[in-house]
């Protein structure tokens, strides 16, 4: 008998693995047919011009994707910030774009999202090569954590959604950070549609990284920040950030690099009049 119990629990425990991705769309698709509230479509034309510049088609898939992810993911304000919806649904729609076309769902090891007013202050310990223990502080505009957090000013939120065409965004930095994650640590290999195409995005990352790092040397200017250049991870951010903010540029000065992201993304922001 108690081996007839514990298969029937395993059989069930199996039937409820298996239903919960139909149950998760189900419900999802319950909170994409809501209607979008107005007040909200003020909050997005007035905070996030960039939402302007998209096909009906791509707007209308966006609202929905905000309306989910509003629905699954946790705001907490810090240093006396009260969440409000205009913060919910500035991050929300910029953190969205980078999902738009993507089918692996939204932000899965995202837990919550953490706001404070202003850039905000981190407390770092590191061991160099010899084995000396070293405290720093950093002041941020932005973080991605594996455990499940992206934080982020607020200030600098709203500066990065009201230039959209500047190639500097921190929302879209750090939700770079949260797909790269979806693997594990952040290396600037994020899930690719199919095993084959990493090697083609490993070589073609790799020499622009360099390339980058080879400009900073000969103290030139490149189209993408200097911080890009601190690691592959960080690269990918960057990339990211100029991909949606300054496309037409960045697809005729590196057409290569550029061509990877819209296979990455599944879309071509250059069709998109800024």
């Amino acid at each position: 008998m108690p081996a007839l119990i514990v298969s029937s629990l395993a059989l069930l425990l199996v039937i409820w693995l298996l239903g919960q991705p139909w149950l998760t769309e189900r419900r999802r698709e319950r909170v994409r047919k809501q209607p979008f509230p107005e007040a909200w479509r003020a909050i997005l034309k007035r905070r996030v011009p960039i939402v302007r510049t998209l096909p009906a088609d791509l707007q209308l898939e966006l609202k929905r994707h905000i309306q989910v992810f509003l629905a699954e993911k946790a705001f907490i304000g810090c240093d006396g910030l009260t969440i409000s919806d205009e913060i919910r649904l500035t991050i929300a729609a910029q953190a969205c774009l980078l999902i738009l076309k993507r089918p692996r769902g939204y932000y899965p090891k995202l837990r919550e999202i953490v706001v404070y007013p202003r850039s905000f202050v981190v407390e770092r310990e590191h061991t160099d090569g010899i084995g000396v223990a070293h405290h720093a502080r950093q002041v941020l505009a932005g973080e991605s954590w594996e455990r499940g957090q992206v934080v982020l000013s607020w200030h600098d939120t709203l500066e990065g959604a009201a230039t959209p065409d500047d190639g500097q965004n921190v929302v879209i930095h750090e939700f770079a950070h949260q797909l790269d994650q979806e693997t594990g640590h952040a290396n600037g290999a994020p899930m690719l549609v199919r095993r084959a195409h990493y090697a083609q995005w490993s070589r073609v990352l790799a020499a622009e990284f360099r390339h980058l790092k080879g400009m900073i040397a000969l103290q030139q200017e490149s189209l993408f920040s200097d911080y890009g250049a601190s690691d592959p991870a960080e690269f990918f951010a960057v990339i990211s950030e100029v991909f949606f903010e300054q496309p037409a540029r960045m697809a005729d000065e590196h057409p290569e690099l550029y061509q990877q992201l819209v296979l990455f993304y599944d879309l071509d922001p250059r069709a998109w009049a800024i």
